[in-house]
């Protein structure tokens, strides 16, 4: 030992430096970390205070007395769990108070760990019992410990379990982290939890759905704590930094066998394949994806614990560029398990590639391998398991072919992969058989054996000769002695795992070559999928050095956690406070330090006769009893037990030398070397490369096992030293270059937990989740932040949560101050919490205390109103109770009062009633006797006397009836059989109607017949149509039967009365027989003789009589039975018709509507999808764009560093367009020409497409050619023929003769007409319009006057032109003259005699038509001008109407509203005049500029009538005929609405129009859609010269112009707009001027006139939609980014509702603070972008129903992403949260309501988020509210509805939980529901869009051309 001279200067602090028990780095750590003490194990038992010691020197090591003022110092020898109970005795010794009756605590169980109790009594200070009640009820008494005397933990309140932050609860310790963890694994099916920086994963054994694309995106650009907990949220951080901070970073993902690592590392690295993406077209990401399989495949293997273990770590580093995008990869690999090859235990297997390659054995091209079934090879069936459940080898093996083809292995090297392994199968099945002790034989011609050297290409008896005998060397010379069975077994065994790590290393070798990046690397992203802690029945070399560098890891996770305190600590200006940790670093010097077990394992291999016995004496003599972490077994000499910082490990000497020096024969070695497979000697040519101890190979990864092989040419005893590097060197070095790497970049760490051994899902065993905590760390960093100040709030977030325990008077202004003042008197030691700058620091428990005081005051405060309440409630319902007590007695008593005197009056009346019943039943009865006497007498005196007329009667009438009754019967019967023949035909024409109704139904279910023999739905229609008209049809006929069959009814009938009538008359008949026979009974007296005679024929009568009147009432009956029987038939029939009728046309409706449904559905889905491809095929135009840059630069700059352009704008050019950048085109194919190698490779399928389109504008560009010099050709030649006329010179005499006779001809009627106009001016008087001194009179009469003054001007024009003409005539000779005009003057000439008087008439004439049609055109003007005066009167009118309703609404409104309304509507108003005065303006200039044109011309066609008045006149004419200067005035032109320009002016219109037209405030000043008329007007103006190049050049130009400009400024939402609005309204007008019958319905003729004539642009319109549609698109991408920031601060975080939301507890990861800050979005910030977007769509002219879709779209946005984030935050889903959500809703849909937009469909896409919003705030307990939540959250998945009420926590104590068994009820009851399984909505769906034609009022001659737009080379035409 040696002292410091730098110490010794200062007295008091003696410092000494150690150089064997690791000291210096304690030190070392002090100094780094002066606030930290670092605790040694080797330090004494009971050191002085304030002092480090050095246990084997004795000496000081550093004084440090100063700075631990109070401070003890720990005992040294405690282990770590030692360490953690003292540091909570710490802890709860300072939270007596809170040990009070009902509080919960946790006591220690065997079973389940820690168990939950409630006290019964208070603790009081010196108790030794605790009394507690287990949850389950079971009354307990707790002993405390006599020495330490330490309470049971506390438990944390309800509120906080479940944090998404372990570091978040206020209770820091085991039990309560063990609890937090079960109930989010358990209870709400969450697997990841955070612990400070540490990412806690769960494995749940079961495929989760939260892992898509949606959940990638979702997490993308979030800060870590604003989402729960993911391992999305890890890779994102560390993305984010390595962008941030410019520093490179890792994530450590670590954990046991089974926990999960591997899967967590590869949903890591899709993240980053996922959000990055590559930065060529090399696809970097899928071949980082697909390094998984193949690694997997030979690494990876079944274990005891885990059915797909990784048997290997590997550190992967993601490479990226400039822009961080994924350029390539880089894998290195650490300590594969060798001896899996050759050897497996009970229940595992090899290495999955074995059991795919046995599994694919009968693929023809594994025939030449001779391979079968897993059982028969030695290497594959030692663990008595082949077979995985759920796992089909063969499929895998197919995975891992198509890997290794994706990753560049070619079949050839995939073959020989696959030979070598099947080598290695073979090998192992070699037997040997002993000769004797020292010596063996392989059998002759020993089968396997030959197939191993076959597959392998060396000789059979090289390998059986050197299998059997090894090569010693001496100094002199060399032996050949044959070895033993047992030794030729183990050398087999060696070469086999020697054979098989060198392949693994070359296959590594390629994948890394594969993935390696083509251009500089500027950052990467580590990932490290290594060993987690592991220790076993029998822990072998393997597990001392995976337990070795996780020693190391967990070093240096400690050092980066206190870093991160330190860090935090530091920031608040907090002071750091000591804490206690325990350091690993003696461990770590144990293994690795000189003396350490590494180092003498590794002298013990150099020794000649080494033993593992020899070797674990020399650790009992060298670490026992001297090193408190290492020990001896009691009943082994050949172990040793190692204290790591997780458990001890006993290991077992057994086999550490063998496995360190990995031995393998030289000999078998130069066999395989010799070998004429070539892929085989590739294995081992890197052997004899000698690599430095520090430095990796040269595909980043560091070689792990290098055998002790003799180079060729070296001499015996000469080998290189690197081949005699140990296994454990090696690992130690590579271990070191992975700790610098990892100490170089900034850790993320993931702690993988296997929550059982039985791999059950979501079962959680507490013991084994312990045993893991303690081991990875979690709980150290628990114990880390419970020493300190855990804790952590704002000041704004503890005012908000505790505002309820200040007074009125305590709220200051300032919060921090109000803080402060309150927090000191709540809370009295203020070591218990500090203030830092902007947070407050609380100690474990303080939390929880400052809630319990709060649920105190809440829970007094409730009492206090329920005590309130119920006082009231009982006494105004005990007065209501005595008020009705009172009111009842009152009311019985006088009830039995009026019932007893009622009784009494009811007994006197009685006796009463009974006297006078008496006597009247007496007296009743005697007159009833008496009158039934007299009754009787009577009766049967009248009856004697009946019975004898009748007889008398009947024998007269007998014979009468007899006539009558027998005609009746035939007639009877001919009407009964005529009835009979006509109910046969009835019943035939019902059959045959049935039969007919039966087709017609047949007919109308068959409609899908009809379907599918017609095709288009409108055919379908009309067919159907059709058929319901022939359908109506005969259903008329069938009526018209009806009517038929009821007329024929009715004339029975009226036969059936008539034979009645005639019954009637016979009866009256028989009464007059009956009165003669009364009148001649006198007769019959004389006549008794005949008496009996005729009382029989009366008997027969009678008989006859009775017959007839039976049958007759038998006749009614029938008749009405059957009239009942039509009349229900005919009802039957009519209602059956109209029932069918009925269903007919209810089916047909349903069938239609369902059809239109389904064609509306397919519709938009063919929409969506085209619009998808056209989203599709504008991205590889962008990437052709980019690439056609590069390539560019390529030709342009050949260097190799330049820049690459950006590949997010949008494409410049549209494939519709048919010319289009002929010089690039032109350019393209050289460039083309010019592949190099060097370059970096293209996607050939690109490479292709692009040729492809080369070739076809090189065909486009030759066929142009080509019509171009065809043009040319036609052109020379007419210009030939033209010169080869002869000049005709008559055409100046034939313009003015003809413009003379137009001027004379209508002269007299311009004046009529003139007069006429003056005259019904004056007649047709309105008040309005033509009163005196009206604006428009005056106007008027100002024009009637300029045109008599004209008139006069005419005149002397006509006298002019006409002297003019005649000298003409008499100058120019009567030749050459071919026109009719010339031969007319000709005529006229030869009519000198007759004078001038006929020329004159003829003159004058053409001169009045002339005046006419001007006149008629100036009289059309007059009256359109009269009209939109009119219109002008009528829009002020309604102009003052609405300023009117605009004042009452506004008188309404309250003040700071009105005034902000008529702010708005001064501002409007003001842009409405400033827009009228620029059109006025416009227009007076457009005047001037036509008067000087009209100046100008008049001026020329002057000088030319005077140049050839001199040149046809003689002087002597000139003197004579002197002839004064008049002006001519020209005809005004009526404009077409076309505009001029010339071709090379293309470029400049497109460039002033559209390239450099910046929308905002132009678009203010211009008509809407003013550039898009502006284009159709250019277009129309081609389409009139018929020129088609000059159509399709200016269409090309706009639409590649719009390209270009929304490429250049794509990402201004005005820019989008303008050009959105713009197309559609080109779009518009292109349809509306089309000539198409459909377009042309709303325009005016005058619109109808300016219809396209030449050219029908219908391909154009289709290329334009698809440009809207893509503007729309990126509009709405726009409109996203715009929107994104400020929806989830809106609508989720921000209080719009102040108070109502409560402040939870938050941990490390602070999420963004729901009060509002300055920089944090509000709900108002979304409405106030919404009414920008909205404001700028209707000043740009959008169509309104492209507004809606807008809105719907934005609306859709806000949803999706609001509901995404509720779905992945736990901390949002609570009954507050809801009602802010709902309030927000409702603010939304109020907007839409002012803005007129409630039937865009945009409500509709926010129910989703309503309904979640609702789920939160309803109730959640029986069944009957399941049943609720049901039916009303239609709009939401299944999944979704899970997902919110297993988050749904409670943000008070008086919230109550969802229970687990409710959440499972909701499950069983949506089981049936058929919906999507993904959880998250997709936010960057995009509604199909479409645009419905708008036609425009405008007309396209009125439209002005602003001189702002500098346009003046075009011209209107």
């Amino acid at each position: 030992m040696r002292r410091c001279r730098s110490a010794q200067s200062t007295p008091g602090t003696s410092l000494l430096v150690g150089e064997s028990c690791g000291c210096i780095q304690s030190i070392l750590k002090a100094v780094a970390f002066p606030s930290l003490l670092i605790k040694s194990p080797c330090a004494p038992v009971n050191p002085a205070p304030g002092v480090l010691w050095c246990k084997k020197s004795g000496n000081i090591i550093m004084d440090i007395e100063p700075l631990l003022p109070g401070m003890e110092t720990p005992a040294a020898s405690e282990s770590a769990e030692n360490l953690w109970y003292t540091s909570f005795g710490m802890e709860t010794g300072g939270l007596d108070y809170m040990y009070v009756k009902y509080a919960r605590v946790w006591i220690p169980d065997p079973e389940e760990v820690w168990k939950s109790a409630e006290l019964l009594k208070d603790y009081k200070p010196g108790d030794k019992v605790l009394q507690l009640r287990l949850e389950e009820g079971k009354d307990l008494e707790y002993c405390l410990d006599p020495k330490t005397k330490e309470l049971p933990p506390l438990r944390n309140p309800d509120i906080l379990v479940g944090e998404n932050d372990l570091t978040a609860l206020s209770y820091l310790h085991e039990p309560a982290v063990l609890h937090n963890l079960k109930v989010r694994f358990i209870d709400s099916k969450l697997i990841y939890t955070y612990c400070g920086i540490v990412l806690v994963a769960i494995n749940p054994y079961e495929q989760l759905p939260i892992y898509g694309e949606d959940i990638i995106n979702a997490y993308s650009g979030q800060n870590m704590g604003d989402m729960d907990p993911h391992i999305f949220a890890v890779a994102e951080e560390a993305y984010k930094q390595m962008a941030r901070d410019e520093r490179n970073q890792s994530i450590i993902v670590s954990g046991e066998s089974g926990a999960g690592k591997t899967v967590s590392a590869k949903y890591a690295m899709r993240y980053f394949a996922t959000v990055s993406g590559s930065a060529s077209e090399a696809n970097v990401e899928e071949k980082v994806l697909a390094s998984n399989p193949i690694m997997e495949s030979i690494g990876n293997a079944k274990t005891t614990r885990n059915d797909n273990s990784s048997r290997f770590g590997k550190y992967i580093e993601i490479g990226f560029d400039k822009r961080y995008r994924i350029i390539g990869a880089n894998m290195r690999t650490y300590l594969l398990e060798k001896s899996r090859v050759v050897f497996q235990a009970e229940e595992e297997r090899n290495y999955h590639i074995f059991y795919q390659l046995c599994a694919s054995a009968a693929l023809p091209e594994f025939q030449t391998l001779r391979l079968g079934n897993a059982n028969y090879f030695h290497y594959t069936k030692q663990g008595g398991s082949p077979v995985i459940d759920g796992v089909d080898d063969a499929k895998e093996m197919l995975n891992t072919r198509q890997a290794c083809t994706l990753l560049g292995i070619s079949d050839s090297y995939q073959m020989g992969i696959f030979r070598i392994l099947a080598g290695i199968l073979h090998l192992g099945n070699v037997e040997f058989a002993s000769r004797d002790s020292d010596s063996c034989a392989v059998p002759p011609k020993h089968e396997p054996l030959t197939i191993f050297c076959d597959l392998m290409g060396v000789e059979y008896e090289e390998m059986a000769h050197w299998l059997c005998h090894r090569k010693l060397a001496t100094a002199t010379e060399t032996y050949i002695k044959p070895i033993s069975k047992l030794h030729a077994i183990n050398a087999r065994d060696a070469l086999a795992k020697h054979i098989y790590a060198n392949l693994f290393n070359w296959i590594v070798d390629h994948v890394n070559k594969a993935l390696h990046a083509t251009v500089k690397q500027h950052s990467f992203i580590g990932v490290l999928d290594i060993y987690g802690f592991e220790t076993f029945e029998i822990n072998s070399f393997e597990q001392f050095c995976i337990n070795y560098a996780n020693e190391k890891l967990q070093q240096q996770f400690n050092m980066h956690v206190f870093k991160l305190e330190q860090e935090e600590y530091m920031k608040e200006q907090i002071p750091w406070t000591l804490i206690d940790f325990y350091d690993n670093q003696p461990c770590i010097n144990l293994i690795e330090a000189k003396m350490g077990v590494l180092d003498l394992l590794d002298e013990e291999c150099k020794m000649p006769k080494g033993s593992d016995d020899t070797w674990a004496q020399k650790l009992y003599n060298t670490h026992l009893n001297k090193c408190a972490l290492f020990e001896k077994p009691r009943l082994s000499n050949k172990a040793f037990i190692i204290k790591h910082f997780a458990d001890k490990v006993e290991y077992q000497c057994e086999g550490f030398l063998e496995k360190n020096k990995d031995t393998v024969y030289e000999e078998q070695i130069k066999v395989l070397k010799s070998s004429k497979f070539k892929l085989l000697p590739e294995l081992f040519q890197d052997e004899e490369k000698v690599l430095s101890p520090t430095s990796a190979a040269p595909s980043g990864r560091v070689p792990l096992s290098r055998t002790a092989v003799k180079a060729a040419k070296a001499r015996p005893g000469q080998a290189s030293k690197e081949h005699k590097k140990t296994v454990g060197h090696q690992f130690r070095n590579s271990l070191h270059l992975l700790m610098e790497t990892l100490n170089a970049t900034t850790p993320h760490y993931v702690r993988c937990i296997k929550p059982n051994d039985f791999k059950f899902p979501f079962t959680f065993d507490e013991k084994r989740a312990v045993q893991q905590l303690r081991a990875c760390g979690v709980l150290e960093t628990i114990r880390i932040s419970a020493a300190g100040f855990p804790s952590r709030w704002t000041y704004q977030e503890f005012f908000s949560r505790y505002r309820v325990l200040m007074k009125q008077r305590d709220v200051l202004s300032d919060r921090k101050q109000t803080c402060k003042n309150v927090l000191e008197k709540l809370i009295l030691d203020k070591d218990k919490y500090q203030f830092g700058k902007t947070k407050i620091f609380f100690r474990a428990g303080q939390v929880a205390y400052l809630e319990k005081i709060r649920a105190d005051k809440l829970r007094a405060a409730c009492i206090r109103i329920q005590k309130t309440i119920r006082g009231w409630l009982m006494r105004k319902k005990y007065v209501r109770m005595r008020k009705a007590a009172i009111a009842i007695q009152r009311h019985v008593r006088g009830y039995q009062a009026r019932c007893y005197a009622k009784f009494l009056r009811r007994t006197r009346a009685a006796i009463t009633i009974q006297k006078f019943q008496r006597m009247y039943v007496v007296r009743k009865r005697y007159q009833r006797m008496r009158d039934a006497t007299i009754a009787l007498q009577a009766l049967l005196r009248g009856y004697m006397a009946r019975n004898k007329y009748q007889m008398m009667l009947r024998e007269h009438k007998s014979v009468i009836i007899q006539k009558h009754v027998r005609g009746w019967l035939a007639r009877l019967r001919y009407g009964r059989t005529l009835k009979a023949i006509v109910y046969l035909q009835c019943c035939y024409r019902r059959m045959m109607a049935k039969r007919e109704l039966k087709k017609l139904k047949i007919e109308a279910r068959s409609v899908e017949r009809y379907k599918k023999l017609h095709i288009g739905l409108e055919n379908k229609i009309m067919q159907l149509q059709r058929k319901i008209d022939e359908q109506n049809k005969e259903y008329k006929s069938l009526l018209e039967k009806m009517s038929s069959l009821e007329i024929t009814y009715s004339t029975e009938t009226e036969k059936l009365r008539s034979d009645v009538e005639r019954l009637r008359m016979s009866e009256e008949e028989a009464k007059n027989a009956t009165n003669r026979v009364l009148s001649l009974q006198d007769e019959i007296a004389k006549l008794r003789k005949e008496l009996h005679q005729t009382q029989a024929e009366k008997k027969t009568i009678e008989e006859w009589a009775d017959k007839y009147k039976h049958e007759t009432e038998q006749l009614v009956s029938e008749l009405k039975e059957q009239n009942t029987l039509l009349k229900t038939e005919k009802e039957e029939l009519n209602r059956r018709i109209h029932d069918q009728a009925r269903e007919i046309t209810e089916t047909m409706e349903k069938k239609l509507v369902e059809e239109t449904k389904q064609l509306e559905l397919d519709l938009n889905d063919e929409r969506l999808r085209y619009q998808n491809l056209l989203n599709e095929f504008s991205r590889l135009e962008e990437r052709y764009d980019d690439l056609k840059d590069e390539m560019n630069l390529m030709v342009s700059v050949p260097k190799p560093g330049h820049k690459r352009t950006d590949s997010t704008h949008s494409s410049n050019e549209s494939e519709y367009t048919f010319s289009s950048e002929i010089t690039e085109a032109e350019d393209l194919p050289v460039r083309m020409e010019e592949p190099s190698e060097k370059k970096a490779p293209l996607d050939m399928s690109l490479f292709l497409k692009l040729q492809k389109r080369v070739t076809e504008l090189e065909q486009e560009k030759q066929s142009l050619q080509d019509e171009l010099d065809r043009k040319e050709e036609q052109a020379l030649r007419a210009k030939a023929k033209e010169e080869e006329r002869p000049p005709i010179r008559g055409a100046e005499l034939e313009y003015e003769s003809l413009k003379r006779q137009e001027l004379e001809s209508e002269n007299k009627k311009l004046k009529n007409e003139l007069n006429e106009l003056q005259k019904a001016l004056t007649e047709t008087r309105s008040p309005e319009v033509t009163a005196p001194g009206a604006p428009a009179y005056r106007v008027l009469l100002d024009q009637l006057t300029s045109v008599s003054e004209e008139l006069e001007v005419r005149k002397e024009e006509v006298l002019i032109l006409r002297s003019q003409l005649v000298s003409q005539k008499e100058a120019i000779q009567p030749k050459n003259t071919m026109t009719d005009s010339t031969i007319l003057l000709e005529d006229v000439q030869k009519m000198k005699d007759k004078g001038e008087i006929a020329q004159a008439y003829i003159g004058l004439k053409e001169t009045n038509r002339l005046l006419e049609s001007q006149l008629q055109s100036q009289k059309k003007s007059h009256e359109n001008e009269l009209e939109l005066l009119r219109g002008e009167i009528q829009g002020l009118k309604e102009e003052n109407n609405r300023q009117q309703q605009l004042l009452a609404q506004n008188l309404q409104l309250p003040p700071e509203a009105r005034i902000e309304a008529s702010l708005q509507h001064e501002i409007t108003r003001l842009t409405n005049e400033n827009l009228d005065l620029m059109e006025q303006l416009e227009k007076q200039d457009k005047t001037v500029r036509k008067l000087k044109k009209q100046l100008k011309v008049f001026a020329k066609k002057i000088g030319e009538l005077e140049v050839g008045q001199m040149e046809n006149i003689s002087p002597g004419q000139i003197i004579d005929e002197p002839i004064r200067p008049v002006n001519i005035p020209r005809k005004e032109k009526d404009f077409q609405g076309m505009l001029e320009y010339k071709k090379e002016d293309e470029q400049k219109l497109v460039k002033n129009l559209i390239l450099e037209l910046k929308p905002r405030g132009v678009a203010v000043n211009l008509i809407p859609g003013l550039p898009a008329y502006i284009l159709f007007m250019c277009v129309r103006h081609a389409d009139y010269l018929n020129d088609d190049q000059k159509v399709r050049s200016l269409l090309t130009s706009t639409i590649n112009g719009i390209k270009k400009v929304l490429k250049k400024r794509g990402d201004d939402f005005e820019t989008v707009s303008f050009w959105l609005s713009n197309t559609c309204r080109f779009l518009h007008c292109l349809k509306q001027y089309s000539g198409e019958e459909g377009f042309m319905k709303h325009n005016t003729p005058r619109q109808n006139e300016h219809c396209l004539t030449n050219f029908d642009l219908a391909e154009y319109r289709q290329v334009l939609s698809d440009l809207a549609i893509q503007i729309y698109q990126q509009l709405v991408r726009v409109l996203e980014n715009i929107l994104q920031p400020m929806i989830v601060s809106g609508m989720l975080e921000h209080e719009t509702i102040q108070g109502v939301s409560g402040v939870k507890p938050t941990g490390l990861r602070k999420r963004t603070s729901s009060i509002a800050d300055e920089g944090t979005y509000t709900l108002d910030s979304i409405i106030r972008q919404l009414n920008s977007f909205h404001s700028v769509m209707c000043q740009h002219g959008m169509d309104p129903e492209l507004i809606k879709q807008v809105v719907k779209q934005m609306f859709y946005i806000i949803g999706a992403v609001t509901l995404n984030n509720l779905l992945l935050r736990k901390d949002m889903c609570s009954w507050s949260k809801g009602m802010q959500i709902r309030y927000n809703v409702s603010q939304l849909e109020e907007w839409l309501r002012d803005k007129n937009l409630m039937n865009s469909g945009a409500k509709e896409t926010l129910e989703p988020l309503i309904q979640a919003a609702q789920l939160l705030q309803v109730k959640k307990k029986t069944d009957e509210d399941a049943e609720a939540i049901c039916s009303m959250c239609n709009a939401l998945t299944t999944a979704q509805i899970v997902k919110v009420l297993n988050l749904y926590t409670p943000v008070n104590e008086f919230e109550e939980r969802v229970l687990v068994s409710f959440i499972r009820t909701i499950q069983m009851r949506l089981r049936d529901r058929k919906d999507s399984p993904q959880l998250l909505m997709d936010a960057k769906h995009i509604f199909p869009v479409t645009f419905p034609f708008n036609p425009s009022s405008l007309a396209l001659e009125t439209i002005q051309i602003p001189a702002s737009l500098g346009l003046g080379f075009i011209s209107r035409v």
